[in-house]
């Protein structure tokens, strides 16, 4: 397979073409974008006035991130549960309330079938889910065990235990963790500090692959572009994700979910001008630069790769990149989710290759570094994720 890099250079098939040429004719694209932001100056400056601002946002999602009472409730547990990584910011879980144990269901009313049509991304967040929960009961001596429940649609189940409390740094960076989308500042991550990531992402059925070799995070980066301009060639797939995109703080906060511009370090818009700015700038040429800046300017990739294809090892997948995640947060690293090469069935393998576990199916893929710290994404309330009836399944 050829490079990205090297297509660019004019070895490259038609529709790699295709894709450079429309990447040359961004600064045309951006002239247009700037004609409509000046033509609708006035507009704008009244409806930001409307959007909401950034100072009431940070006082919000600042609530929905205060720390745990010493003696929670089932739902205090349950809001540092939904405080974990998940696709798109979806938050695609409900939680089932009993006094021994709560379940997490799948909420089939939030998928993204475009990116992820079986539903691996929606197991694997989860997995994030029950692992801030099992890390928060057993902070408040409530230690428990989780296990995968493949009745009906699937569903995760925590049973609480008794135990005197157990706190981890895992636990004290559950409200600090956040995917920092943006470009962090190239320093290398100390060897002892690698072997603190593997160790807390050891969760049986997954293997992590750390990668900080720069040759082979090149390597990664061309599937992280082909798999990109796949996506991005995709209608469909820009449709979906325009759908999650949140434009404003006003916006964000009502809806709960979804990409909050700031959040990725990308400037806010009112509603009506925020989804034309979108079909305006977003390109294949700008989006695969940028990930470039980006991955380059990370200290590793950290590729999860579970035993088994299948629901239960999603949803331990995920569980894994949580703890990996948390422990980032703990020793003063940032991390985001890069997971083109996952997403794209037919780059998936090229994957799996690279990484030396041919006929393996890859699961996430993030890198990691130290970065600055963005805005926090919203979360739903927690009366809206909680299920109310026995036969719900989701």
């Amino acid at each position: 397979m050829k490079s990205w890099r090297e297509a660019r250079r004019g070895d490259a098939s038609n529709a790699t073409r295709f894709l450079w040429c429309r990447s040359m004719n961004r600064r045309h694209v951006l002239m247009g974008a700037g004609v409509l932001a000046a033509g609708a100056a006035g507009a704008a400056a009244f409806s930001f006035s409307r959007a909401g601002s950034m100072a009431d946002y940070a006082a919000a999602v600042a609530a929905m991130r205060a720390t745990l009472s010493e003696r929670p409730e089932l739902v205090d547990l349950v809001r540092y549960a939904t405080l974990a990584a998940n696709g798109h910011n979806t938050q695609p879980w409900r939680f089932r309330l009993v006094d021994t144990r709560i379940a997490i269901l799948p909420d089939l009313s939030r998928r993204t079938p475009v990116v992820d049509p079986d539903d691996h991304h929606l197991f694997a967040s989860l997995g994030c889910a029950v692992e801030n929960l099992a890390l928060a009961a057993a902070a408040r001596g409530r230690r428990g065990e989780q296990r995968f429940d493949p009745d009906k649609a699937g569903s995760v189940v925590f049973e609480f235990g008794g135990a005197l409390p157990e706190r981890s740094i895992l636990f004290d960076a559950i409200p600090k963790r956040q995917s920092t989308r943006t470009e962090y500042d190239g320093r290398p991550v100390s060897a002892a500090d690698l072997e603190a990531l593997a160790a807390a992402a050891r969760v049986p059925g997954v293997d992590l692959i750390l990668v900080t070799d720069r040759r082979q995070i090149e390597r990664v980066l061309d599937l992280v572009v082909a798999g990109n301009s796949a996506q991005m060639a995709d209608p469909d797939f820009l449709r979906e994700l325009k759908h999650w995109l949140r434009f404003n703080p006003r916006q964000a906060l009502e809806t709960g979910d979804g990409l909050f511009s700031a959040a990725s370090g990308n400037p806010t818009a009112p509603t009506w001008l925020g989804g034309p700015m979108f079909d305006l700038v977003f390109r294949a040429g700008s989006e695969n630069d940028k990930y470039a800046r980006q991955l380059r300017s990370a200290a590793g990739v950290a590729i999860f790769v579970s035993e088994r294809d299948d629901k239960d090892h999603w949803v331990r997948a995920g569980r894994a990149c949580q703890r990996f995640a948390l422990q980032a947060t703990a020793i003063g690293l940032k991390h985001a989710f890069i997971n083109q090469p996952v997403e794209v069935a037919a780059v998936r393998p090229q994957l799996a290759s690279l990484i030396g576990m041919p006929g393996r199916r890859p699961d996430i893929v993030m890198r990691f570094g130290y970065g600055p710290s963005l805005p926090f994404s919203p979360r739903r309330p927690i009366e809206a994720v909680l299920s109310s009836t026995p036969e719900e399944p989701g």
